[in-house]
């Protein structure tokens, strides 16, 4: 058992000592960006788009009227609909929850139970106790509980972003996947917003805008890493013995 346990202690350290070497590493550093090279959107806008070429019984329309259906056109529905099409994510969170309840409780009982005559022994016993001491009431129970709580919970949530979004896939069913993310650098610190989530294109407006509420298994992340976010954090060995101690 206790090698076991020196073990699991060793092992601990080793992790934490591998996640303090990679964290020196940023020392003196900015935070690097994520390249978008490799990303899901580069992935959907590089795939070929392919558009159905509209025809009448004199052939096909001219690209240079103004009539056509394409998306090209004065007319022409230039919403996100395929893959590799960007639209834009507006997300304006303005929200406030106060809930407030009491509880007060009390209840009290008092029992008695005497036998003054049960063949003369409580007389018997009487004479043989103490001064005064006495049988009577042979039985004498009290009891008295209380309870009293009070809670309550303030939240408030105000958020405002513009995110330009990509459909990176489009599912049978015809609903767009949208994955967006913008990051930005101030000096050593880097603030991180990432949107992702499901949208029908009947949702996205004439602006090829679309609000956060018409977003399906919307997941929306606001925040950052840098020498500010470092600071504000609690230390590896802290947020380790807060999950281990018991007290």
């Amino acid at each position: 058992m206790g090698m076991i346990l020196r073990s699991s202690i060793s092992l601990a350290l080793c992790a934490l000592a591998a996640s303090g070497c990679g964290r020196l590493q940023e020392v003196g550093r900015a935070p690097e960006l994520t390249p978008i090279s490799a990303s899901p959107e580069h992935f959907a806008m590089s795939a070929p788009i392919f558009e159905p070429m509209i025809s009448t019984d004199d052939g096909p329309l001219s690209d240079a009227s103004l009539w056509t259906r394409g998306r090209g056109s004065l007319l022409g529905d230039r919403r996100a609909r395929d893959r590799g099409d960007i639209l834009t994510v507006v997300v304006e969170i303005d929200e406030g929850a106060e809930i407030a309840n009491s509880t007060n409780r009390s209840r009290s009982g008092s029992e008695n139970l005497a036998v003054p005559d049960f063949f003369g022994l409580p007389q018997i016993l009487d004479r043989n106790l103490p001064e005064g001491a006495t049988t009577d009431p042979g039985v004498s129970l009290d009891s008295g509980s209380s309870s009293r709580g009070q809670g309550g919970v303030s939240r408030q949530e105000r958020l405002t972003l513009r995110v330009a979004a990509t459909v990176v896939d489009v599912l049978g069913s015809g609903v767009l996947q949208i994955e967006g993310r913008q990051e930005v650098r101030v000096n050593f610190e880097l603030r991180e917003m990432l949107v992702t989530g499901y949208v029908r294109p009947e949702d996205v407006s004439r602006r090829n805008e679309i609000t956060y509420d018409k977003i399906a298994a919307a997941r929306i992340s606001y925040g950052g890493r840098g020498q500010i976010t470092d600071v504000q954090q609690p230390r590896l060995g802290q947020q380790v013995a807060d999950i281990i101690l018991p007290f």
